[in-house]
């Protein structure tokens, strides 16, 4: 199974599965993650140089360190339509209740970064 193909199960349907090894490695739910703050921002609106971005930090809330900590932004227009999903991940060590800054930007800029009204934040995890 594919690590992309389970997180997307795992995030569609929470508390189904604790975890799967793949390639020796669990993978587990998000609930060893949480996110502690978050906010969408915009840099020269108005001008086709406008850049959309989600920032935030996330902290390992479960009892083991995780070496991999993955967040999907999922990007909104005004209507709810999704318009956009984005991943960012680290690879590093992260020890229980650390806590991770991220960014994850809108990867188009201009009338196209302008359409982004509201976002919507997915994490997943491996150990």
């Amino acid at each position: 199974m594919h690590r992309r193909a389970f997180l997307s199960l795992a995030i569609l349907f929470p508390g189904c599965l604790d975890y799967v090894e793949e390639n020796g490695e669990e993978i587990t739910e998000p609930g060893d993650v949480e996110i502690v703050w978050d906010d969408l921002g915009r840099d020269d609106p108005g001008t086709e140089d406008e850049r959309v971005y989600v920032w935030g930090v996330v902290r390992n809330v479960g009892d083991r360190t995780l070496n991999y900590i993955e967040i999907r932004a999922t990007f909104f227009d005004a209507e709810g339509e999704p318009l956009e999903s984005v991943i960012e991940n680290v690879d590093e060590d992260v020890t229980s209740g650390q806590e991770w800054p991220f960014e994850i930007e809108f990867p188009h800029f201009g009338e196209r970064a302008s359409a982004v009204d509201a976002y919507e934040l997915e994490p997943a995890t491996g150990v």
